[in-house]
């Protein structure tokens, strides 16, 4: 059966197991499983991206509550650990060595992939493509059901790393090698370690479906009158970050599946003149270059920045026109910006490798090119603050963390171009400064521009609100603990405090921070058990919430506002809306806001 027929205006194709009602919107006999598990619904499967992200999110977190309690207190000792973790991982209550690498490894990971990449796109992207740009469902909802279910097994692989004997991957979010390829260089290279290649493979396939998947929704099943320069730039977002992920998620799968060839097939192609200290043995491989797999991962790696980023911005820009009550500013500028974002994206992945022994030639035009993506990340910048200027202001739980994520990347921001200058990043690499520059810039701006989301379409998940008292203590713990987070962090790697330390209790150097390093861990503390806060309120508010009464609570003029209050499968009962406008007409012609489905007057100029 064609999808695109059944789903999009071509009633007379159809199946035994689907029937269409009056209006021509297609029904499939749902069973719990169908509808709550192996669902083919969007919305149903954007939920469970949330959900499984949001989990993501509670566990990374903590072992970075763990791994702080050890940084903050490192002499004092802690029994209740060792009766949760055992004596391998917390011999006498203190985190042992081995552990502590692998809770570092894990937390980035887990991050960086499972929340800020699949929970954030895999949400959104999801929930929003068909309801905003006027379709039944997406592409292939068979291919989007697999998506989910890859993810969902890939954090099946990953999570079971925690509980095999010799502990999960412990080389570091980025598994450099040669420790990533040598099983016997730790105990987190052995057996962890194949899982957590095993799981980023199984993830890889996941983003390819679900972004292969985004962009031909984007570009084939628009609404009548959605041309692209009538989308939201919501989906413009969602579009670029799709494209980033299908050309550069198969270069982190290549370079995975060499390191598996030099972990069990005897290859070269990373390893090159090992000697095993512990084993007194020169290993003979020969011919390979560590080099290789840092080109091959940070090929993806910066790319993988945006991929999280740009989402975000996506999310923050819509959230921002519709509660300032006022076009977004610059439109075609911030479609602009995007796009040079995503080519220049391609083209800055060695400024994380100018201590390798990179070429200084080569290194001066990845500083050039690294420099000059900081424009349209300050147009962007720009045209958020023309937004809120004299906007007629609505600071929903929604807007505040969108304002917020627009504070954070500009802080986040400025610090790259101190790491984007070749000279000063030796000083600078592998130092606090880099924890705190991308802690800031990408996770914590990141996760507020998620958090916007979720609380602005809320509503129309669930057709129940969030608890707006609940929303603003969790605003404002969560964005000043960030910053009393991550901006001392600056200073600790001005003064050249190396970061993946287990402790730094013997160092003289460094001693001076010992008070710093526990005012962190406490914030840090404060800052996840608001985190639980929400959690709360999300889980409660599904079932107990206020109902949403009005079809367009927000005053918005997009067309996921013309849907239901409760859309089922096929988003509309009825002909999907035609579009005439563009997404952004508020405080026009005396109106707060007209909708994308409302005819251009007699007198209208089109926009």
């Amino acid at each position: 059966m064609s999808n695109e027929a059944t789903l999009h205006g071509h009633p007379e194709v159809t199946t035994h197991d689907v029937h269409l009602d009056e209006h021509g919107v297609h029904h499939h006999k749902e069973t719990f499983i169908t509808k709550y598990v192996f669902s083919q619904d969007h919305k149903m499967i954007a939920k469970q991206f949330l959900i499984t992200g949001m989990v993501w999110a509670i566990l990374g977190a903590l072992m970075s509550v763990l791994f702080r309690l050890q940084l903050g207190y490192p002499d004092t000792t802690f029994p209740w650990l060792e009766d949760i973790l055992g004596s391998k991982w917390a011999k006498g209550g203190h985190i042992q060595p081995e552990f502590y690498y692998a809770l570092v490894t894990m937390h980035g990971t887990v991050l960086v992939f499972f929340v800020l990449t699949g929970g954030l796109s895999g949400t959104f992207a999801n929930f929003l493509i068909p309801l905003q740009v006027g379709a039944r469902d997406m592409a292939s909802p068979f291919l989007n059901m697999l998506s989910y279910w890859f993810f969902f097994t890939a954090s099946i692989v990953m999570l079971s790393s925690l509980f095999v004997e010799s502990g999960p991957a412990s080389g570091g979010w980025t598994t450099y090698v040669p420790l990533s390829a040598l099983a016997d260089a730790s105990d987190g290279s052995r057996a962890g370690m194949d899982l957590w290649i095993s799981s980023m493979a199984l993830f890889v396939v996941s983003s390819l479906l679900g972004g292969l998947n985004y962009i031909s929704t984007i570009l084939n099943l628009r609404t009548k009158g959605m041309s692209m320069t009538r989308l939201p730039l919501t989906i413009w977002a969602i579009l670029f970050t799709a494209i980033l992920g299908v050309l550069s998620f198969p270069v982190l799968l290549s370079g995975l599946i060499l390191l598996l060839f030099d972990r069990h097939a005897g290859t070269s192609f990373y390893l090159d003149k090992i000697f095993i200290a512990s084993t007194q043995q020169a290993l003979p491989n020969e011919g390979g270059s560590a080099i290789l797999y840092q080109h091959l991962f940070w090929f993806l790696g910066h790319p993988e920045v945006y991929i999280i980023i740009l989402p975000a911005m996506g999310l923050v820009s819509e959230v921002m026109a519709v509660n300032s009550r006022k076009p977004i500013f610059g439109y075609m500028a911030m479609v602009g910006s995007l796009f040079a974002i995503c080519v220049l994206a391609f083209l800055v992945w060695a400024h994380h490798m100018f201590v390798t022994g990179l070429n200084p030639l080569l290194g001066s035009v990845f500083v050039l090119l690294t420099l000059l993506i900081a424009i349209p990340s300050a147009i962007k910048v720009f045209n958020w603050l023309t937004t809120l200027w004299r906007g007629n202001l609505r600071f929903t739980p929604g807007m505040l963390f969108a304002i917020g994520f627009v504070s954070m990347f500009i802080s986040g921001g400025l610090t790259g171009i101190f790491l984007g200058n070749s000279t000063l990043d030796i000083q600078l690499h592998d130092t606090y400064f880099v924890i705190a520059h991308f802690h800031i810039v990408m996770g914590v701006s990141g996760m507020l521009g998620m958090f916007a989301g979720i609380y602005h379409w809320f509503p129309k998940m669930y057709g129940r609100y969030l608890n707006n008292t609940m929303a603003y203590i969790h605003f404002w713990v969560t964005f000043v603990g960030a910053y009393l987070i991550f901006w001392p962090m600056h200073y600790e790697g001005l003064a050249g405090m190396p970061r993946r330390y287990l402790t730094y209790s013997n160092w003289i150097s460094f001693n001076q921070f010992a008070d710093l390093n526990k005012f962190i861990s406490t914030v840090a503390m404060v800052v996840f058990a608001v985190q639980l806060l929400f959690v709360f309120n999300f889980f409660y508010s599904i079932f107990k919430g206020r109902r949403v009464v009005s079809q367009n609570p927000w005053g918005s003029t997009t067309l996921e506002w013309t849907a239901p209050i409760r859309p089922g499968h096929g988003n509309w009962p009825g002909e999907i809306p035609e579009v005439h406008r563009w997404a952004y007409d508020y405080a026009k012609d005396g109106r707060e806001f007209i909708p994308q489905t409302e005819p251009l007057g007699s007198n209208e100029s089109a926009h």
